[in-house]
């Protein structure tokens, strides 16, 4: 297996971890029925537990990109020094994205962002040659 697509399993157990870490936000601060219910209406969410749904809605959309680049990358044979580096810039972006967006780490939230979407960006551009 590539590193790369090991990366992507390791994202994919992150978000996992992240879901995971919300859901016991939610029921920690008493929204247990909400959080099992069909959640026709959302509640007010405490800060927290706000954020931590944030950020697991952002590294779904992120993760979209970033399979992408695995992908194509690992199909077409475009695997390579820089494509792993920046397949684990990516995982540790996101990594320090859950804290930083949990605690209101601004503006470090925006710029660890940035950097898990240019390790992709530039990722998919890798492919291409």
């Amino acid at each position: 297996m590539t590193a790369e697509l090991i990366v992507l399993v390791l994202v994919a157990l992150l978000q996992v971890v992240q879901i995971m870490l919300a859901g016991a936000a939610m029921n920690q601060a008493g929204l247990m029925q909400w959080n099992a219910g069909p959640r026709d209406t959302a509640p007010i969410f405490p800060p927290l537990v706000g954020r931590l749904i944030r950020a697991v809605n952002n590294t779904t959309e992120g993760l979209v990109l970033f399979a992408i680049a695995v992908i194509v990358t690992v199909i077409t044979g475009q695997s390579s020094g820089l494509t792993a580096t920046l397949a684990w810039i990516y995982l540790a972006a996101r990594v320090l994205y859950v804290p930083a967006y949990a605690f209101g780490w601004s503006p470090w939230r925006s710029a660890i962002w940035a950097v898990g979407l240019l390790s992709t960006v530039i990722m998919l551009i890798a492919a291409l040659f």
